[in-house]
């Protein structure tokens, strides 16, 4: 069973569902995972987890992104983006590229986003998209998102190509309808590109039809994250010959069943650490507990053993 994380190149057209399945057909195996939903309209990076790295999908998703979308100013739709049905279309002869850019620049930092009607998200057991198509519109909470930094890239009124760095669960066809808003004139997303997630770029992504290729040649696991790669901000703890046999377990562990570790600095409450047995495998993730002296399981990527 391949174990790691592809950074495959969604194109248009695929849902992140449609991806998974392609590559469990690819692969011939079941355990695959996405980290966050593209819509089927845009492309970009999209990292799949496979195997024991499936464990990393909800880790994945909580981090920060990067993108870039085409802003169409003066239409707005019931989606926030253009494969929706028009509600209102207006005139933008009377904005300045300079207002354009304050507006824009105005959204970098903190900002209350509502959640659209056309996505994922679930009220009550039912996911908002469903209800949307059953012509039904619910309240929905504003979510606080950061916007990191925002920058245009070109401009041709009424089209805006920018580029925006964010936190976990911000929409951008919503950045793009409050822009809209904001300037008076409505908006919409026309196009959307995800260039970054965490580690992973555009520059290194492959296409389904690449990952095929490298599975057929027999390496497509040269082309994967390994699981520890993942953490490799966290220093490298290892193990004593059968100390080991506890932690596969998610057992506590105190430092005296440490054989030595990777930089060998001294750690500090909270510390997260990869733990590998005597032979270098790695295991788990804990996290050290400077009162107790102690380290607590954070998540477990070794298949548990009987004792």
């Amino acid at each position: 069973m391949l174990n790691g994380v592809l950074n495959i190149y969604k194109e248009r057209g695929y849902t992140s569902h449609d991806v998974v399945a392609k590559l469990r057909g690819i692969t011939r195996q079941k355990k695959i995972g996405h980290t966050g939903t593209l819509d089927p309209d845009a492309e970009g990076v999209l990292p799949v987890c496979l195997g024991k790295a499936t464990r990393l999908c909800d880790m994945l998703t909580d981090k920060d992104k990067t993108y870039e979308a085409v802003l169409l100013l003066g239409k707005e739709t019931d989606t926030q983006d253009i494969t929706g049905k028009v509600l209102s279309e207006k005139d933008t002869a009377g904005i300045s590229e300079e207002e354009v850019r304050e507006i824009i620049r105005s959204f970098e930092g903190g900002y209350d986003q509502i959640p659209p009607m056309y996505s994922a998200l679930k009220v009550n057991g039912k996911k908002l998209y469903e209800l949307a198509r059953d012509g039904k519109e619910v309240e929905r909470k504003p979510r606080r998102v950061t916007i990191y930094q925002i920058a245009v890239l070109e401009m041709s009124l009424p089209r805006v190509r920018m580029e925006v760095r964010c936190s976990k669960g911000t929409y951008i066809r919503t950045l793009c309808h409050d822009i809209g808003l904001k300037l008076g004139c409505g908006g919409c997303m026309e196009k959307l590109l995800r260039t970054q997630v965490e580690r992973f770029h555009l520059s290194e992504s492959i296409c389904l039809e690449e990952a095929r290729k490298y599975y057929q040649e027999g390496v497509l696991e040269k082309h994967m994250t390994a699981i520890d790669e993942m953490f490799s901000d966290y220093e490298q703890v290892y193990l004593k010959p059968g100390a080991d046999a506890a932690v596969r377990n998610g057992n506590l562990f105190r430092a005296d069943a440490i054989l030595w570790t990777g930089s060998f600095k001294e750690l500090r409450d909270g510390d997260k650490v990869r733990v590998y047995d005597e032979n270098r495998n790695f295991i788990a993730v804990y996290v050290y507990r400077g009162k107790e002296r102690d380290f607590k399981i954070v998540r477990m990527f070794f298949d548990r053993i009987e004792l």
